[in-house]
């Protein structure tokens, strides 16, 4: 696999940043990490994780969107009505914290369940996704 990744390392960083981002585990911070150790543009890196992890995300939430449409929930748990009312109170702007572990791709996922605005939620999942990575390289980096 380090072969691999020595030889295609953009490739690696994005597939892990994508599988990170869904409702699959995945390291993309480590690996980011590491080709960052080894010397390698950092712009470069910052761009292709936050691509990966954005899509993937974007793929999480269009899953929402397709639930919902397949499978329209007419009842909902007592801790169903309560984190969709949080989400409805807060709207879009809590896409700001998709980035967070656990939380994250279920908020993607209700997001897209909801319909909120597929460009705005792209513009704030972004936002949180490239500074998460930004705050991660800066450890490194300083």
């Amino acid at each position: 696999m380090s072969a691999w990744l020595d030889e295609w390392p953009l490739l690696g960083l994005f597939f892990s940043a994508f599988i990170s981002s869904t409702l699959l585990p995945g390291g993309s911070e480590a690996l980011l990490l590491w080709q960052l150790k080894r010397g390698q543009d950092p712009y470069l890196l910052l761009s292709v994780a936050t691509v990966g992890n954005v899509a993937g995300s974007l793929l999480t939430y269009g899953m929402g969107r397709w639930l919902r449409w397949r499978w329209p929930l007419r009842i909902l748990s007592e801790k169903h009505r309560t984190a969709q009312s949080r989400l409805e109170r807060y709207g879009p702007w809590a896409l700001l914290l998709a980035w967070l572990p656990v939380i994250g791709d279920p908020l993607c996922l209700a997001a897209g369940w909801l319909r909120f605005s597929a460009w705005f939620s792209l513009v704030l999942i972004t936002v949180g996704k490239a500074g998460r990575y930004l705050v991660v390289s800066g450890l490194v980096l300083l």
